[in-house]
C-alpha cells in the first residue's frame, strides 16, 4: 500500500470517527467519565507479589537448565558401561544447542518501525537499540520469553530507559489478547550467591521497587499497564510463555553425543597406543614393558633349550563405529532444528551459493518469520508503552495499528541473486506499473536505496506531513 492509499484510509476513519462521536455523544461521555473515575481497578484480579515470585522459582529451574546447555557447562549422565572407572571423571563439551540458538538470533535483525507517528523508533535509539534487541532475542530463544522493563527517565530526561531481563529473572500474568502483563514481577538485582537484593512488582498504574533493608519505593505513572512486556518465542494457546529453542529432544540428543565423545576419546586411548603381547618369555628374563614400548629395536635370545619368545600385537581399536554415532546424532539435531550437517561441523560438499543455503535452511527460515510475527508484537508494545509513559498519557493501543515491525532479510542475497531479483522486478514492472516501490525493494532486498538513506524527498515529507495532521485529528476524536 502505497502513501496515498493509506492517507485516503486515515482520512475515511477520520469521518468515520466524527460521525461516530455525534452520533453517540452522550454514550462516549459517560463511559470516559466511568473510565477515569478514581478507584477505577482492572478487569484481571491481582494475585500479588508472593504468587509470583513462587511462580518464578518453579521455572527458574528449566531456565537455569537451558542456559547451561547454551554456555556448554551441563554435564552428561554417565552410564558406567564402558568407561574405566579411573577415567569417569572425564567429561565432554558440545556446543550444538549454542549453534542452534545463535544461527536463528543472529538471522533476526530488526530494521524500524514503519508508520512511527508516535516517534517510537527514537526511543530505541536512545537506548542503545543494537545491543538491547539482539540480548532480548537471544534470551527469548534460550529460554522461550525474555522481558523488558521500562523505566521513567532520570531528571529532566522524560525519555524512557529499557531494560532486558531473562526469563529466569521476571514472569506475570499474561492477557494473550494484547500480549501485555495484568501484574508483573522481576528481580533486578542479586549477591554473589544468587539471591535477590532489588525486586520489583508492576501493577496497573505503579511500579514498587524493594530493596533488601530498605524501604519500598513506589513509581507512580499515568498508564494503566504494567511496565514490563514479555518478548515472547513461539507462543501458543497451551504455552503462552512459549517454547525454547533448546528443546527436550535437544537436550537429549546433545546428551548423547556428549556420551559418544567420551567414548570415542577414551578408545582413543587404546588406538593410539594398542596392545602387544610376548610368549615363551622366561621367568628369569628381565623385561621393562615400558622400556620394550618405547625402543625402537627388541632383542630376545634363545634359552638352552633353543626355544624363543614370540612376539605379537593385538588388533588395533577402530574409531569408526564412534564417528559414525556421532554423525547420527549430528543427523537428528540437524532435523530437529533446521541446521545442516555442515553448521554441525560435518562437512558435506563443497561451499553452497546463497540458493543452496536458502534451501537447505528452508525450516530455519520459517522458524524466523515466525519469530519476527511474535517478536514484533513484543517489540511494539515496549514502544506503545514507553510512548505513553514519554508523553505522560495514556494512548490508547488501537492507535498503533498503523505502525508495523520491520525486519532485514533472513538471508542476505548475493550477487547472483540481487541479478535474478532484478530481472524479476523489470518483468513485474512491465507487467504492473508502479506495484513496487522504493520501499518494497529495501524489505526484499536489504540494501538501503539512496532517497532513504539521505532522507525524506520533498513530496514524502509532504505526504508524512499530511499523515500526522490526519492522526492528531483521530487523537483528538478519540478523547486521548
Amino acid at each position: 500500500m502505497g502513501v496515498p492509499e493509506l492517507l485516503a484510509g486515515l482520512q475515511d476513519e477520520l469521518n468515520t470517527a466524527r460521525m461516530y462521536k455525534k452520533t453517540h455523544a452522550k454514550t462516549i461521555r459517560a463511559a470516559s467519565n466511568h473510565h477515569h473515575e478514581e478507584g477505577y481497578e482492572m478487569p484481571t484480579e491481582l494475585r500479588g507479589m508472593e504468587y509470583l515470585r513462587n511462580k518464578l522459582a518453579i521455572k527458574e529451574r528449566r531456565v537455569r537448565d537451558r542456559y547451561n546447555y547454551y554456555e556448554m557447562k551441563h554435564i552428561a549422565a554417565d552410564l558406567e558401561i564402558s568407561t574405566p572407572p579411573r577415567l569417569r571423571w572425564m567429561n565432554s563439551a558440545l556446543g550444538w544447542c549454542a549453534k542452534a540458538c545463535d544461527s536463528l538470533a543472529d538471522r533476526l535483525v530488526f530494521r524500524e518501525f514503519r508508520n512511527d507517528y508516535f516517534n517510537i523508533n527514537e526511543i530505541f535509539n536512545l537506548n542503545n537499540r543494537d545491543t538491547l534487541f539482539d540480548n532480548a532475542i537471544l534470551s527469548a530463544v534460550i529460554t522461550s520469553c525474555s522481558f523488558i522493563y521500562i523505566a521513567p527517565g532520570e531528571g529532566d530526561d522524560s525519555m524512557p530507559r529499557l531494560y532486558v531481563i531473562d526469563g529466569g529473572h521476571a514472569t506475570g500474568e499474561l492477557d494473550q489478547t494484547t500480549g501485555l502483563l495484568h501484574e508483573g514481577y522481576a528481580v533486578l538485582e542479586t549477591d554473589k550467591d544468587g539471591r535477590p537484593v532489588t525486586e520489583a512488582y508492576f501493577e496497573p498504574g505503579k511500579t514498587t521497587v524493594y530493596r533488601r533493608g530498605e524501604d519500598p519505593v513506589v513509581y507512580d505513572h499515568a498508564v494503566r499497564q504494567c511496565m514490563l512486556v514479555p518478548i515472547i518465542f513461539r507462543p501458543d494457546a497451551k504455552r503462552p510463555f512459549g517454547h525454547s529453542r533448546i528443546s527436550r529432544a535437544c537436550m537429549s540428543i546433545v546428551d548423547a553425543a556428549q556420551r559418544s565423545m567420551k567414548r570415542a576419546e577414551i578408545s582413543a586411548e587404546y588406538y593410539s597406543f594398542p596392545q602387544k603381547y610376548v610368549l615363551g618369555l622366561s621367568d628369569d628374563t628381565d623385561f621393562d614393558n615400558s622400556r620394550a614400548y618405547m625402543s625402537s629395536f627388541l632383542s630376545f635370545t634363545e634359552d638352552e633349550a633353543g626355544n624363543r619368545p614370540s612376539v605379537g600385537q593385538f588388533s588395533q581399536a577402530s574409531m569408526a563405529p564412534h564417528t559414525e554415532q556421532m554423525r547420527m546424532w549430528a543427523n537428528m539435531f540437524a532435523g530437529e532444528t533446521g541446521l545442516t550437517l555442515d553448521d554441525l561441523g560435518f562437512p558435506t560438499a563443497n561451499p553452497s551459493s546463497s540458493d543452496a543455503i536458502k534451501a537447505a535452511h528452508e525450516s530455519l527460515r520459517l522458524t524466523a518469520r515466525k519469530a519476527q510475527r511474535t517478536f514484533g508484537t513484543g517489540f511494539l508494545n515496549v514502544g506503545y508503552l514507553a510512548a505513553c509513559l514519554r508523553d505522560g498519557r495514556e494512548y490508547k493501543r488501537s492507535q498503533f495499528y498503523l505502525t508495523t515491525p520491520i525486519w532485514e532479510p533472513v538471508f542476505e542475497p548475493d550477487i547472483s541473486s540481487l541479478s535474478l531479483i532484478g530481472d524479476a522486478l523489470i518483468k513485474m514492472q512491465q507487467a504492473y506499473p508502479e506495484y513496487f516501490g522504493e520501499l518494497a525493494i529495501y524489505d526484499l532486498t536489504g540494501i538501503k536505496p539512496e532517497s532513504v538513506a539521505e532522507g525524506m524527498t520533498e513530496e514524502r515529507i509532504d505526504e508524512m506531513a499530511t499523515g500526522g495532521q490526519i492522526l492528531d485529528d483521530l487523537l483528538s476524536v478519540g478523547g486521548v
